[in-house]
């Protein structure tokens, strides 16, 4: 009965060092994300202007979706949820999360396990890898907006010398070409990180097992298949976590690569110029609230289908 309690007592004593520990974290998420977040929500039932934020008025569900009644029997919808624009940002960005972080999943993966081999060089292919990631987004986007450019970029003229296409083509300002060159820039920078976080995994597996299958004459193939990747999916699971909440909220490649497209604007880009550009400050309020709604419920969705192990227990 003494021990019990002995370990009661060690145990609330853990837990309140852990929140005296987590306090001031705590208190800084709610200085910069709780409350920017509060008020953008509450923004977005209002009427807000940038010029006259201090005066805001209550409209309820306005901003979102609003039916007006003609007088004649005839009426419309108006509001967010009534615009095919933010329709069309919302399958851009889920589009464009989808496609890029299947590619980067499956290039890091392979990168990953070339790199936990052992050659010569190792460490210096390791540093070159990083550089497309370490590289700032907007000096990328300005990078591979030249490449791209339909006179001056070397695509074009790789492709045109290779004999794939016949002409130049504006892969920027095309509709048909505009999602994949932005698609393309995204891949080639964040495959790294992803490579990074799996190599981190691979790091983690025992090379006994290896060592064991190769004994036993376990085809490689086979040993992929049934020890490396199911040792691994932890690992992968959490760097596909991590980088779907970035692709979702992208914004900066796309601004600079493609401004004022239809084929490639995202919810940021769409909250951006309701925000600024064309000062409704209380819709674009409630384009990014909806957009912090669209992604909560993505990754939740996606924590329960994968079943992801949040706090590290097993069943």
């Amino acid at each position: 009965m003494a021990k019990t309690e002995q370990r009661s007592r060690l145990s609330r004593s853990r837990t309140r060092s852990a929140w005296l520990f987590l306090a001031p974290m705590l208190v800084m998420l709610l200085i910069v994300a709780a409350w920017p977040l509060g008020r953008t929500i509450w923004f977005s039932f209002t009427d807000a202007s940038l010029d006259l934020m201090s005066e805001a008025r209550w409209v309820g569900f306005r901003n979102y979706l609003e039916y007006v009644d003609f007088g004649d029997g005839e009426g419309q919808y108006y509001g967010l949820l009534a615009d095919p624009r933010w329709w069309r940002s919302v399958w851009n960005t889920i589009l464009f999360a989808a496609v890029s972080v299947s590619f980067e999943t499956v290039f890091g993966l392979i990168i990953a396990l070339v790199l936990n081999q052992q050659f010569r060089g190792r460490a210096f292919v390791r540093a070159a890898v990083l550089i497309p990631w370490a590289i700032p987004t907007i000096v990328s986007a300005k990078m591979w907006a030249w490449m791209l450019h339909d006179q001056f970029g070397i695509i074009n003229d790789m492709f045109m010398a290779l004999g794939l296409i016949s002409e130049p083509i504006a892969w920027t300002a095309s509709p048909e070409t505009a999602m994949v060159a932005v698609m393309i820039v995204d891949i080639w920078k964040t495959t790294p990180f992803m490579a990074l976080l799996i190599l981190a995994g691979l790091q983690m597996v025992p090379g006994d097992i290896y060592e064991a299958a190769k004994l036993d004459g376990v085809p490689a193939w086979r040993v992929f298949r049934r020890l490396t990747l199911p040792l691994i999916m932890p690992a992968v699971l959490v760097a596909v976590v991590f980088r779907a909440l970035d692709a979702l909220r992208v914004f900066d490649i796309v601004y600079v690569l493609t401004p004022n497209t239809d084929a490639t604007r995202t919810m940021s880009v769409y909250a951006r110029e309701n925000l600024f550009d064309f000062d409704q400050f209380a819709y674009g309020s409630a384009a990014s609230t909806l957009l912090f709604v669209v992604i909560a419920l993505i990754t939740i969705t996606f924590i329960m289908a994968t079943r992801m192990d949040l706090e590290g227990k097993r069943s």
